[in-house]
């Protein structure tokens, strides 16, 4: 018994079904079932959500997001080895556990959770990015989620929630401050995971905004943003000169001097450009 539920601690859960953690599909393992717990607080009530968890593992969040009282839980896992452990789990918590095996990036959370839904993870280190920008940049806002409470790499969470002008402020700054509320609840050192990493973690927690903080084509803005920032060295009217013949003029409209550097634009000029563009474009 573990002390968080009747089920056995993680150690004995992974020396059972032999889960080493495989380096190939981004796993460090959290075997502390506090910690674990403490990850499920920090996404807040509960209690009357459905929740996403992207590669659950042993099932450490898992429990943590159970016990809590998550309403529900989709568990989505590629590494197929997890799922007799994810199974006890399940049976643990009558009712309150999908298990789905595959990859979470084919998946759409709306066929199988009934909003409103809250994401918590400790993501795998080989995709938790790429999923982290489709989660922020959907067709249409609000998105299908209220929150998002996930564990990064140190490095990866300072960059969601930088400031202009800081060496760690560029594209995933802007696209999750521009429709989220961001700031980090947690950083973990590399020995609390099994293997441990190379350097530290920290859980990361996005609320979803109504609307985004300024108008802009979700589109066009993550173009601008990933432009500007993939020569984050170069003035922008040379970074952005693949834009739009006038772009120049456009950074001007946008109160944005042309050999400014993208580290120095704050988000709402990076809108106002996005709009500038937008309009230009539809001018013909």
């Amino acid at each position: 018994m573990s002390g968080l539920d009747t089920l056995p601690p993680l150690r004995e859960v992974i020396a059972t079904h032999d889960l080493r953690a495989k380096k190939a599909l981004g796993q460090n393992f959290l075997l502390d079932l506090n910690l674990t717990a403490k990850i499920a607080r920090a996404a807040g009530d509960l209690s009357n959500m459905d929740v996403l968890e992207v590669g659950p593992g042993p099932g450490g969040l898992t429990r943590g997001l159970l016990a809590s009282g998550a309403r529900r839980v989709l568990a989505i896992e590629k590494d197929s080895r997890c799922l007799p452990a994810l199974a006890e789990i399940a049976a643990a918590y009558p009712g309150r556990l999908e298990v789905i095996e595959g990859d979470a990036l084919n998946v759409d959370p709306l066929a199988h959770l009934t909003p409103p839904i809250a994401v918590a993870a400790n993501l795998p280190y080989n995709i938790g990015t790429e999923l982290l920008v489709r989660w922020l940049t959907p067709k249409d806002w609000p998105p299908f989620w209220q929150s998002l409470t996930l564990m990064f790499q140190k490095e990866v969470a300072e960059r969601i929630v930088a400031a202009p002008g800081s060496k760690t402020y560029g594209r995933l700054a802007l696209l999750a401050q521009w429709r989220s509320e961001a700031r980090i609840v947690m950083t973990l050192p590399p020995e609390a995971f099994t293997p441990p990493p190379k350097i530290s973690s920290a859980v990361v927690h996005l609320t979803a905004l109504p609307e985004p903080r300024f108008p802009a084509d979700a589109k066009i803005l993550e173009e601008v943003v990933a432009r500007a920032f993939n020569q984050r060295r170069k003035m922008l009217r040379a970074s952005l000169k693949g834009l739009h013949p006038a772009i120049e003029t456009l950074l001007r409209e946008a109160g944005i001097a042309p050999t400014e550097r993208a580290e120095q634009i704050p988000l709402e000029g990076f809108c106002a450009l996005a709009r500038a563009i937008a309009a230009a474009r539809a001018a013909g």
